[in-house]
């Protein structure tokens, strides 16, 4: 395959993904139409949709939470991943949700809307799962592995998009490809928690309860993102930590949760839960399990930012930072993210949970810079500002 690429062009074979984008949509772009030419569009109506997540959570469950307090007609169609087959009755409905809907709410990737010409006054908001920019995304990654071709369809028919602070809006209107006037910062909905110590209370009380282990120790949350280009080549490389040694070193004074990135699919590689580790993987919401956390252990992961408004002691575990700046790289310099140790290996990372600090100073400009638009008020803003005003 590699050689055949070789003697076609790149404008080819960028117009040939573009067709195959547009072919595979097909069916949704004629269902679709068919419904934008039968159906209203209703100024009231608003629809999340989710092809990563099942139920109401993130960032949605707070916006839908907020929205129940005006007059709006609230739909969700959720599915588990992108491997997850639709029936036609269930595109018929799809479809005719989009078309009748003024409001489309996404969190994440999802194909089948990119295809579509919306309605002249529709809104698409983009609502990213993760917030702050670390790692780059969509078209940041244009001409890297798994990265979109300049002609791709994707993400660029959003009319509005949120981020955590002012200083970021150009890097995602950069990894959307869309005006930088559509970028919004508004902050992320699901860190108003972090600002409602009711909130944090229950939710360690319903923690403990549920986990009575957790009880009196320790606890460090190991939280590694995925590596590969995707939901279906996603995968971690356990071979580089020494769960054995671990243990060993840090024995009864500590309890280590295992909370892996949702798209990981090798995790028969995981500690089995005993006294000492516990995998939380299932645990949906990795922002609650931050209120029980001593010590954060994360190399590439958005969590950083949920984590640095809770000041928490954090690790950044990279023995493979050359090669993800190689493939996948950052917005920023590595360095600019780093407010806690940086370590490569088990023996460093071991001494750097028993010793680990955070350095004061780098921890405030890393929130002034990423996360100053997160103030417990994110969610009223959102939809003040995106909803009702539009």
């Amino acid at each position: 395959m590699n050689k055949i690429k070789k003697f076609i062009p790149k404008k080819i074979r960028s117009l040939i993904k573009r067709i195959l984008q547009k072919f595979k949509s097909l069916q949704y772009i004629v269902l679709y139409n068919f419904y934008k030419k039968n159906c209203k569009l209703d100024e009231k109506k608003i629809l999340f949709l989710s092809d990563s997540r099942e139920t109401l959570s993130g960032n949605f469950y707070y916006i839908y939470n907020e929205l129940k307090n005006y007059d709006y007609e609230l739909n969700c169609f959720f599915k588990k991943s992108l491997t997850t087959k639709k029936t036609f009755s269930e595109k018929k409905k799809l479809c005719k949700l989009i078309a009748s809907s003024k409001f489309v709410l996404v969190d994440d990737f999802y194909p089948i809307i990119y295809s579509l010409k919306l309605r002249k006054n529709q809104e698409l908001i983009q609502v990213w799962h993760a917030m702050g920019a670390f790692k780059t995304v969509g078209y940041s990654r244009m001409g890297k592995p798994g990265g979109p071709t300049e002609k791709s369809l994707t993400h660029k028919n959003y009319t509005a998009a949120i981020t955590s602070s002012e200083s970021i809006r150009k890097n995602y209107a950069e990894a959307f490809d869309i005006d930088i006037s559509k970028i919004h910062s508004v902050g992320i909905p699901r860190t108003d928690i972090f600002f409602d110590k009711k909130y944090i209370k229950n939710k360690k009380e319903e923690l403990y309860n549920k986990y009575p282990m957790l009880k009196d120790k320790k606890v460090v949350l190991f939280a590694p993102t995925f590596r590969g280009n995707g939901q279906k080549s996603a995968y971690y490389d356990f071979s580089v930590i020494d769960f054995k040694k671990i243990k060993k070193e840090l024995k009864e004074d500590y309890v280590f949760i295992i909370k892996l990135h949702p798209f990981i699919k090798n995790i028969e590689e995981v500690p089995k839960n005993d006294k000492f580790f516990l995998d939380l993987t299932h645990e949906r919401e990795i922002n609650d399990l931050l209120f029980i956390t001593d010590v954060l252990i994360t190399d590439y992961s958005s969590v950083i930012f949920e984590n640095s408004l809770l000041n928490n002691k954090t690790i950044f575990f990279v023995p493979d930072l050359e090669e993800y700046i190689s493939s996948r790289d950052f917005y920023y310099s590595f360095d600019k993210y780093t407010y806690g140790d940086v370590v490569y290996n088990t023996d460093e990372l071991i001494n750097s949970i028993k010793k680990s600090k955070t350095d004061k100073e780098k921890l405030k400009e890393f929130k002034e810079y990423f996360c100053s638009s997160c103030d417990g008020n994110s969610t009223k803003r959102f939809v003040e500002e995106l909803i009702i005003k539009r």
